[in-house]
């Protein structure tokens, strides 16, 4: 449900538009105060800002959040033009391109510090570029460790799971792409998926890898199996497959956002295949910048595509729907993006 009513329909000097989501499924525009950029800060008038599956919790409602949300808040994939350099700034002037890390972005300005930047150059101009996701890539790829000759399963092809399909293909590597909608698997097929297998039954989806792979033998003798598995679902049926099928001395990679409740795993059957786990989600800010200039890279010389995976673009004012189509994802969908411009 939402309000489109605002108190001001444009910045007029001294006030934005700023999505607040007021109570769980209820958001409201509103006209808020424009931010001042403080020493070392700089102001960004966003072109855009995508919209990320762990913005569905709090959307929905959990009793560990406070209502109404600060205005922007949830909004962490903003990109646009620096508008204002704060004090003491120094390598970012008035007009720059940029991706960067704040969480404030469903709005149409928004501040963050200089070192949480990241231009965006001239060869990717008029393209979106949601850098905080790139990034979130380009660190879960660097940390799975994939290389020329292995198998990689990738557990959930939303968004990421489209964007490491392709990183782990351009590694050399041989793709498994497992996800419940047809959708998804195409958009796997065209993001070079080798093979893709239909997440239904437990059982089902064990016995088409093993087929696939020559897995074999649970305790004791076990043989084959991928070597990499990235689990991207966020679901506890991803994570309950992740000990079943990779390889003895493998690698695990949760990447999938596990922040909505508590999750069990089979740790008896994990601790005797020795799999290495890696929880992929990083929370030092200079690793996310580091990932979002990797992405900027690997965007520029065509080892990521991530253009054909923004299914839809809406205004500031329905950011309510695409929040429902994230959650829901019909048919046809995988990344939504709010346009601020």
């Amino acid at each position: 449900m939402s309000d489109t009513s605002t108190k001001g329909n444009a910045v007029n000097g001294s006030t934005m538009k700023a999505a607040v989501v007021a109570e769980p499924q209820t958001l409201r525009v509103e006209a808020v105060p424009l931010p001042k950029p403080g020493p070392g800060q700089i102001r960004i008038q966003l072109e855009g800002c995508g919209v990320c599956a762990s913005n569905i919790p709090p959307w929905e409602g959990r009793d560990w959040y406070e209502y109404p949300f600060p205005p922007g808040q949830m909004g962490h994939e903003g990109w646009g033009t620096v508008d204002t350099v704060g004090p003491e700034v120094q390598g970012f002037t008035e007009g720059d391109r940029v991706a960067f890390l704040s969480n404030r972005s469903y709005a149409e300005y928004d501040l963050c510090e200089a070192g949480k930047a990241v231009k965006i150059p001239q060869s990717l101009s008029g393209r979106p570029f949601p850098g905080e996701p790139l990034g979130c890539a380009m660190n879960i790829f660097k940390r799975s460790e994939i290389a020329s000759g292995q198998t990689v399963v990738i557990l959930g092809i939303g968004f990421l799971g489209a964007l490491l399909t392709q990183l782990c293909k351009s590694a050399g590597a041989r793709v498994i792409a497992i996800s419940r909608r047809p959708f998804s698997l195409d958009i796997a097929r065209r993001m070079g998926a080798d093979e893709t297998v239909e997440m239904g039954e437990r059982w089902d989806v064990i016995n088409r890898v093993a087929e696939l792979t020559g897995g074999v033998g649970g305790y004791g003798e076990i043989q084959g199996w991928p070597e990499r598995v990235i689990e991207c679902t966020g679901k506890q049926e991803g994570l309950d497959l992740v000990g079943e099928i990779t390889a003895v001395r493998g690698r695990a990679v949760i990447a999938g956002f596990h922040q909505d409740g508590h999750r069990t795993v089979d740790m008896q059957y994990w601790n005797w295949r020795g799999i290495d786990v890696i929880n992929a989600h990083e929370r030092d800010p200079q690793v996310n910048i580091d990932g979002i200039r990797a992405a900027v890279k690997a965007v520029e010389h065509g080892q990521l595509d991530p253009f054909p995976l923004y299914t839809h673009t809406l205004p500031l004012e329905r950011l309510d729907e695409a929040l429902n189509m994230t959650r829901e994802r019909p048919d046809g969908f995988m990344k939504a993006l709010i346009s601020l411009e």
